[in-house]
């Protein structure tokens, strides 16, 4: 599909491509008349509801006694799992092993076991602590250790990648080490936790409000707990209140409890669990463990990979296959590795089952890669900068351009971005400073890491690489839009809007933007992998083609011109030598009854997957960047700050500035919570302790390094025919927060004069940290 029309910048119209606008909600978010689930006037008889959560890991239900939960006054129904009208499930890979309700055995402390409906919200939440349930516990296991001795089961079967012949060359290589590294999981916390609502219409048709990033697989799992056919359920989404993968599949629990309970109380449902049983029931990142061995040479050139994903995933699978999957695809990092054999063990455990998060298992498997390179380092007693270069992928016709996976990198910027960064950021001068500072305070040391990224973009997921979107232009020339992506902060509306503005060069505020909803766009895939503009970008472009070119026929034909003389200006289109208002041209084009109105779709092309066979090309293309950071640490605490960030971020020619650059500072705060504050922590009766703000730490503003430089590389521009030759945003730039583990790492080595890789795990915590300290202290 040509998209080089969007390839200009244009400046005589409010709201083109590749300009810096606003999001089109930012002033409600700022004055709070921003309207979310919660927000829309309760209908009449509301009925509201709430969970009843197992309070044991794993356990066999002996008895359910709910009597008192019924008698409740208020209380109009408590159902059950064999209330459930359809299959009692609400998998999301169609896998059969998560249960809507619990009803002879609970896997996890929390799992919903029942719910109850009630006239208020506190009504519910009090009649549901009223139960009493008998169990007979079962032998639990909680984390990957005690999975891995309790036999291994796994959720999914493993993955393999293998490229050469690892085990041959690490017996050849001069020099080899093993090594084990521990990644901590991650809570979304999301501002808005999940939230459905529920209106039953006349015969099977029900429609639901639900903050989901999947709005079709509500859809789908409710027809199919409902056992009504698709075309009798409408699912909507405005807005959520953040998402972050968490909103991908953990949805389906809250919608269709909410579905159920309306079609059979008649009225309309709401359920929102607070920030506790928010926690404590939807899934979160995957923690792993990354067994690995090294072959390597005297300059730090790696030979051969053999590692290990091992992952904690919970007791069912939900996405934990193609989380685990990714890590794989994301174990080189930027690096080229010659002979590689990589497995995934995604480990079944009695905890909630984990789910998509930002990054989606790349984070985990590239925070190995750059541990890799951080050993060899310390091994070879050089600055892992230049471990990293020497490793890096080459260009075409190098040799070094194969992945793990057998795709070829074909876009290879990175050692360019990385160069302009160590230059911008004045690294080897401030590195060189900080060894000499680390050498007269006794206390305070500081560090400092340069880390790339390299991240594929696309779903592994062939058949989710594919979009809709609906336009239509009304005969007083205003623009209506609707497309399979859904908002969550991220900005896709905005930048859609501004694609179809674009194309027909009229103002951005011409374009209303309306709600995603299934009842407009069929078939959609989850507003995830970094694919939101991408593919609702390249669809609505594709429905605004297809009306341009109706109308740039009608005006050859009824002006006798050809249509090359047909041409859009800024509000205006100018036919042969005449120029015409936007409006006025598009009131004639109706009279002379030309459709307004068309659908557009979009599929990713070249890719393909041989999940079986590990090969393939599971990536369009991929998005690069690197970051510099500095930190300093107090030896006698662990605690530490971040002093400064340096960041220069691959967005291809980006679509809207000023909101990539937000999504790349904000992706940057998220990923150094995730490898720094942020420890989810489960006790020994399989509780998860850390289930609310006064026990989970996310990044605070005061947190964020003291000087942020964020910039985008202006002179990328994708090699493959994306929308506006744009990069997708939302998920590399995560990644990024690796230079301030590495940087954290750095700082603790000085301890013991950068003689040994300090082997920090993450999330490096201030007690993590000084125990680092205090181990290298006695090396």
């Amino acid at each position: 599909m040509d998209t080089t029309s969007f390839d200009k910048t244009k400046t005589e119209i409010d709201g083109p491509m590749h300009a810096s606008l606003r999001h089109d909600s930012a002033h409600k978010h700022v004055t709070g008349s921003a309207e979310y689930i919660d927000d829309i006037p309760e209908p009449a008889g509301l009925v509201h509801g709430a969970l009843g959560l197992a309070d044991r890991a794993h356990a066999e239900i002996v008895s359910m006694d709910l009597s008192e939960v019924e008698a409740t006054p208020g209380v109009l129904w408590v159902m059950v799992g064999k209330d459930v009208p359809g299959e009692n499930d609400v998998s999301s890979g169609g896998r059969h092993d998560e249960p809507l309700l619990a009803e002879t055995k609970v896997e996890f402390h929390g799992q919903p076991i029942f719910a109850v409906f009630a006239e208020t919200r506190d009504i519910a939440r009090k009649a549901a602590r009223k139960a009493k349930i008998t169990y007979k516990d079962l032998p639990h296991f909680t984390d990957i250790d005690t999975a891995i001795e309790n036999g291994g089961a796994l959720v999914i079967d493993p993955m393999t990648l293998k490229r050469g012949d690892a085990k041959l060359e690490m017996d050849v290589s001069p020099r080899r080490l093993t090594g084990t590294m521990r990644i901590g999981g991650q809570e979304h916390f999301y501002l808005e936790s999940h939230i459905a609502m529920a209106v039953p219409g006349e015969d099977d048709e029900v429609t639901l409000w639900s903050s989901t990033q999947h709005p079709s697989e509500i859809q789908h799992i409710v027809s199919h707990i409902l056992q009504v056919p698709s075309n009798a359920v409408t699912v909507q989404v405005r807005r959520m209140g953040g998402g972050f993968g968490g909103k991908e599949t953990q949805g389906n629990q809250f919608a269709a409890l909410c579905a159920i309970a309306a079609k059979r109380l008649n009225r309309a449902v709401k359920i929102r669990p607070d920030r506790d049983e928010d926690m404590t029931a939807t899934g979160k990142r995957h923690d792993f463990r990354v067994d690995y061995e090294l072959g390597f040479d005297d300059e730090g050139r790696i030979h051969a990979v053999d590692a290990t994903y091992a992952a904690r995933c919970g007791f069912s699978s939900d996405l934990s296959g193609p989380v685990t999957d990714r890590a794989l695809f994301h174990a080189d990092s930027s690096y080229f590795y010659p002979h590689v054999h990589l497995t995934s063990r995604p480990l079944k455990t009695h905890t909630v089952s984990n789910t998509a998060f930002r990054g989606f298992g790349g984070p985990q498997g590239m925070l190995g890669a750059e541990r890799f390179i951080e050993e060899i380092a310390y091994a070879v007693g050089k600055d892992p900068l230049d471990i990293r270069k020497l490793n890096f992928y080459g260009e075409t016709g190098s040799g070094r351009t194969a992945t793990p996976y057998h795709q070829e990198v074909e876009d290879n910027i990175i050692a360019r971005i990385v160069e302009e960064l160590e230059t911008s950021s004045d690294y080897r001068a401030r590195r060189d400073a900080i060894i000499e500072f680390n050498k007269t305070s006794p206390i305070i040391r500081k560090g400092i890491a340069l880390t790339p990224v390299k991240f594929g973009i696309s779903f592994t997921m062939t058949a989710f690489n594919q979009a809709g979107a609906l336009v239509h232009i009304y005969n007083d020339g205003s623009i209506h839009l609707n497309h399979g992506g859904t908002e969550m902060g991220q900005g896709l509306y905005t930048k859609v809007a501004q694609v179809v503005a674009d194309a027909f060069q009229v103002d951005i505020g011409r374009v209303k933007i309306t709600a995603t909803t299934t009842g407009k766009v069929p078939n959609t895939s989850a507003t995830a992998a970094s694919s939101g503009s991408d593919l609702n970008g390249m669809a609505a472009y594709d429905a605004a083609r297809q009306i341009r070119e109706r109308l740039v026929k009608f005006a050859a034909e009824n002006w006798n011109v050809p249509e090359e003389e047909v041409v859009f200006l800024p509000n205006r289109v100018r036919i042969g030598l005449e120029e015409i208002a936007f409006n006025d041209f598009i009131k004639k084009a109706y009279f002379a009854r030309v459709q307004l109105s068309a659908a557009g779709f979009y599929k990713t092309p070249k890719i393909h997957w041989d999940r079986a066979a590990g090969r393939g090309t599971p990536f369009y293309y991929f998005a690069y960047g690197a970051a510099c950071s500095e930190v300093s640490i107090d030896t006698l605490t662990g605690e530490y700050l971040m002093e400064r960030t340096d960041i220069l971020h691959d967005v291809g020619k980006s679509l809207n500035p000023a909101i990539d650059i937000g999504q790349i500072e904000g992706a940057f705060v998220q990923g150094m919570g995730w490898l720094t504050t942020e420890e989810l922590w489960w006790d020994g009766k399989g509780r998860l302790r850390t289930h609310a703000p006064s026990t989970y730490k996310i990044p605070l503003a005061s947190d964020r390094p003291k000087s942020f430089n964020v910039r985008l590389a202006e002179w990328a521009e994708n090699a493959e025919p994306t929308i506006g030759r744009s990069k997708a945003v939302g998920e590399p730039p995560f990644m990024l927060a690796i230079s301030v583990l590495e940087a954290l790492s750095m700082a603790v080595a000085s301890v013991a004069d950068y003689k040994v890789c300090p082997r920090l795990d993450a999330p490096a915590t201030p007690e993590r940290v000084l125990m680092a300290v205090e181990r290298l202290k006695k090396v």
